[in-house]
């Protein structure tokens, strides 16, 4: 890639380009490259937030302001707080210059005109080149170039938030760091949405593919606020060998201003949110992801309602699993605990 350039479509992305658009954004393209359906979209690199701050001042008001912070050790949570306003306000306060204004918008408009859908719905997620899941902002269901660059300008500023600048400085990093990429993929209309692991994370079994659901989005799933649907699949046969349909009365869909919980309708709590079929075919790709990527992962993945199986299959990201425990237990044992624990998260 030229460098130069400081935006990219995912398909020009992989795991080599970590330091230039950041963790999430790297991994989106390396899925392309492996021929896992990613929705289309594009990532804006860390070196356009730096071009951001440098062209606005931002970058020297920053530095003044925390010369004159001092000493930060023993600091209470209102210190940081009213730091992660401050720095949060000077990047969102400052208008996008031109060039960085016209380049993200010439991307957006591209994408427009590929999905056929004029104001596309986008998610502007940030991407680290470390994870640090649950530290930045992510912004769902944006239209329109203009809440597009307010929300990039927010994910940016993200990197200030009063959590993120205490772990700075706990860690003994300096309190400016933490520069963000920004994926901007296309938001998927999901009936359904889930998360798959390829091994146990709390018993490390891996013959096993573990699978959690809800209706909606992803949020409902990922957050563990509520009871969801859960699935275990064989590894070598693809045989679904254990399941437990939760109660689900709440899920996450879309809002005029992003996206909220709401209530599931009560035909559908007890339902299944996901087919056998769907199921089987999510283990598939999975495996098939773990043995390219040489090793487990934890995986996301939503079912779009406006088009039909297998079409309707997306993956949103994959990392590599976290495992808790080194010891296996039996298949049968380990089955029965997955479902009395019905598949909890928290």
């Amino acid at each position: 890639m030229a460098e130069e350039e400081l935006v990219f479509w995912f398909e020009e992305l992989g795991r080599e380009d970590n330091d230039v658009v950041g963790k999430k954004c790297a991994n989106l393209g390396q899925m392309t490259r492996m021929g896992l359906a990613v929705p289309p979209g594009f990532a804006i690199s860390i070196g356009m937030y730096e071009r951001f701050i440098r062209e606005t001042g931002t970058d020297e008001e920053m530095k003044i302001y925390v010369r004159g912070l001092g000493d930060l050790k023993g600091s209470g949570i209102s210190v940081f707080d009213d730091m992660s306003r401050t720095l949060r306000s000077l990047i969102e306060g400052k208008e996008m210059p031109p060039s960085i204004m016209e380049s993200i918008a010439a991307f957006y408009s591209e994408l427009c005109r590929k999905t056929g859908i004029e104001d596309v719905a986008v998610s502007v997620r940030s991407a680290g080149t470390e994870s640090r899941p649950g530290m930045f902002e992510t912004y769902l269901n944006v239209r329109g170039i203009e809440d597009v660059l307010e929300k990039v300008k927010k994910v940016w500023a993200s990197a200030y938030t009063a959590r993120a600048v205490a772990f700075r400085v706990n860690k003994g990093f300096g309190v400016l760091g933490d520069e963000l990429g920004v994926a901007i993929p296309k938001m998927v209309n999901a009936r359904a949405s889930g998360i798959t692991f390829t091994v146990d994370p709390v018993t490390a079994d891996d013959s096993k593919i573990l699978l959690e659901a809800n209706w909606g989005l992803g949020e409902g799933v990922v957050s563990g606020a509520e009871s969801v649907d859960g699935f275990v699949v064989d590894k070598e046969s693809l045989e679904i060998v254990g399941r437990h349909v939760g109660n689900k009365v709440k899920c996450v869909v879309y809002t005029k201003d992003g996206a909220d919980w709401a209530d599931v309708p009560a035909h559908m709590q007890g339902m299944a949110c996901i087919s056998d079929e769907e199921i089987v075919e999510i283990a598939g790709v999975a495996k098939s992801a773990e043995k390219s990527l040489g090793g487990p992962q934890d995986m996301e993945w939503a079912i779009d309602q406006d088009l039909a199986f297998p079409g309707s299959l997306f993956w949103l990201q994959t990392r590599p699993a976290k495992v808790a425990a080194k010891k296996k237990v039996s298949a049968s044992s380990h089955i029965a605990d997955l479902i009395a624990r019905k598949f909890g998260r928290g």
